[in-house]
């Protein structure tokens, strides 16, 4: 089974005592993983990206996933104050300049963690997008840490089966049709062109620079 080789390696991660981290945005298709790693005894916290700006239902499920699933949560959040997240005609960033939003509230918050850490373990699967299947399980980041990828090979039927199997939660959008979700103004429902497509609708924009900008090019 798929999930034994993702233990095995957690495993042999501890053995060599490597500190690890897993990110989380907490919705639906990242539980899996989750799960897997809450019935190991290794030591693996998990990081959420409080940008500010979470839909109230992903803030609850995250807390109630984490309770019922013993998991070591630890928010995480930008330095720059929301007053100072406005353009100069004072609208937020994620409306004139969503690339600068991201990176204050996701990509600059976990660069500080990949200097800490020796493994991220990260939950992108490559038939999320084009970005995401050029991955390899391994990779490395600008800093010390690297990434490991160990859902990498798994499809969205996968990932819907193995809840099925251990009858794991949705999150509370879900039913109403939201199935990527991120930043309350940067999701829209879903729609039938791919499983990001409501992320960033309307703009030239698939990824918040955590899968681009913390992975170091080999070039």
């Amino acid at each position: 089974m798929k999930e034994n080789a993702i233990i095995e390696q957690l495993n042999r991660f501890s053995a060599d005592g490597k500190r690890m981290f897993i990110s989380s945005s907490f919705q639906t298709h990242s539980i899996p993983l989750l799960h897997i790693i809450s019935r190991t005894d290794v030591l693996v916290d998990v990081l959420f990206i409080n940008t500010g700006f979470h839909f109230p239902e992903t803030l609850r499920f995250r807390d109630l996933v984490a309770s019922d699933f013993n998991l070591n949560v630890i928010d995480i959040s930008s330095v720059v104050p929301k007053n100072l997240q406005r353009d100069i005609e004072g609208n937020f960033f994620f409306i004139s300049d969503p690339d600068r939003c991201c990176f204050m509230n996701k990509t600059q918050p976990m660069e500080a963690y990949l200097q800490t850490y020796d493994i991220w373990i990260n939950g992108v699967r490559a038939d999320q997008n084009a970005n995401r299947a050029s991955m390899k399980v391994y990779e490395k980041t600008p800093h010390k840490c690297v990434r490991y990828h160990p859902v990498l090979d798994w499809s969205a039927k996968d990932i819907f089966h193995y809840r099925k199997l251990h009858n794991l939660p949705a999150h509370p959008l879900e039913d109403s049709g939201f199935i990527s979700i991120g930043c309350q103004p940067c999701t829209r429902k879903y729609n039938l062109d791919d499983e990001r497509s409501a992320r960033w609708y309307g703009m030239n924009k698939t990824e918040c620079g955590l899968h681009t900008d913390l992975i170091k090019s080999e070039s």
